[in-house]
């Protein structure tokens, strides 16, 4: 198997200073931290103005926090006559973060700090076809090497995010009837992981993922907001209110199995005849450009080759994968009514066209005032959006409030 690593400098995650007091754990220590990652750089003076905490209160839990590698100095204020008031931040080198994105016949694992910078990557061809065992190996041999590369121990790393490309029950881990995964449907992934590496482990459908990454890196204002993802197969994820939409088991945003307006009775590997992914996919689009070949050898990959060389046939067919895709998303806007789309997945991210059919019928066919404010673009993102978003996944769980005050509870700062 092909592997190859990418380590770029960052922050290196530190060690608690050996010869750290003991100190008793505040509660509250969680949500001061939440103030310092909200805002950059304040001073003790500042944050008893914020927080309205006695100075021997904010004192016991920065010093929970400190001891914990949490917040560090970063600086001093201006001088008001007497000596500088230091200032303090939230350090995201104190822990480190493992993401995984599956695909259908790739999977890339990043090592990232508590702000989602990257500080190493791997990237190789796996078949997802494997089963779960194989790719899960592989996914722990990685994640060991990158984190002696780094430095890191595993007392420091917060967590894992694992995003699978089919339908995840996310309170377990365990995926459930994936189309494209045979040996996978309960396999409890999370735990079987966790078992290997020693941290809690968060698994979810990838597309939901490329929705958290896509939102928090390049919409974070947004509040209703739509990721399509067209590759192998073809998903969305949904986020109201600022929140991901998964649904009562998980299945939320599976556009894929949609039945396609006027679509032939073409058989799906769901089970159904005329979904969506049946007919617009990278591989249902390649199937019936390269009609002579099984189905299984050709996808996106065979597409965007063609595309390359400027091949008419394959542009009018990805344009009118377009168009089948763009009748199911109408729906969708005049069901949600989001303010952004955002396409992306492999064969969006080489295929002008797929997006121009996507556009010419979504607009037609949509309410006008479901359309009067509504963004359609391409990812800004592109292939690291389901990377950041299972990072960001992780990072969030780590460092709510309760979480933090649970975890500063039961350490031993002395270690």
């Amino acid at each position: 198997m092909r592997r190859e690593a990418d380590r770029r400098p960052s922050t290196r995650p530190t060690s608690r200073p050996p010869s750290a007091p003991t100190i008793p754990t505040a509660r509250g220590a969680g949500e001061l931290l939440r103030l310092l990652r909200e805002h950059e750089g304040l001073t003790r003076s500042e944050l008893i103005e914020h927080t309205g905490w006695s100075r021997s209160t904010l004192g016991a839990r920065l010093d929970s926090l400190t001891a914990a590698g949490l917040v560090q100095s970063s600086g001093v204020g201006a001088s008001t006559g007497g000596r500088p008031a230091t200032r303090l931040s939230f350090h995201p080198g104190a822990y480190v973060v493992l993401a995984a994105d599956f695909g259908a016949t790739h999977v890339t694992v990043a090592l990232t700090d508590l702000a989602g910078t990257v500080i190493a990557e791997t990237t190789s061809e796996l078949h997802i076809a494997d089963g779960p065992e194989p790719a899960l190996g592989w996914l722990v041999d990685a994640a060991r090497q990158l984190m002696d590369g780094a430095g890191a121990t595993t007392a420091q790393l917060a967590g894992i995010g694992i995003g699978l490309p089919g339908p995840v029950e996310h309170t377990t881990g365990v995926p459930i009837k994936p189309p494209i995964m045979p040996g996978w449907d309960g396999f409890k992934v999370a735990s079987w992981v966790e078992e290997r590496l020693g941290a809690p482990v968060y698994v979810d459908n990838d597309v939901n993922l490329m929705a958290l990454g896509e939102h928090a890196s390049a919409y974070p204002g947004v509040d209703h907001f739509v990721f399509v993802k067209v590759a192998t197969g073809i998903g969305a994820g949904l986020i109201s209110g600022r929140r991901l939409h998964r649904g009562a088991v998980g299945s939320a945003g599976d556009l894929g199995h949609v039945r396609a307006p006027h679509a032939p009775d073409v058989p799906c590997e769901c089970g159904n005849t005329g979904c969506l992914e049946a007919v617009a996919s990278g591989r249902a689009i390649a199937a019936a450009l390269f009609p002579d070949r099984p189905r299984e050898d050709i996808g996106t990959r065979e597409v965007l080759e063609l595309l390359e060389r400027n091949d008419t046939r394959a542009t009018a067919a990805v344009r009118r994968a377009g168009r089948d895709i763009g009748e199911v998303l109408a729906t969708v806007v005049n069901l949600l009514n989001p303010s952004v789309i955002v396409v992306g997945g492999s064969l969006a991210a080489g295929a002008p066209s797929l997006m121009a059919g996507i556009r010419e019928v979504v607009f037609a066919r949509s309410l006008p005032l479901a359309t009067s404010h509504l963004d359609l673009v391409p990812s800004r993102v592109g292939s690291r959006a389901a990377i950041t978003g299972a990072a960001v996944t992780v990072i969030e769980e780590f460092l709510q409030p309760d979480s933090v005050d649970a975890r500063l509870a039961t350490l031993d700062v002395t270690a």
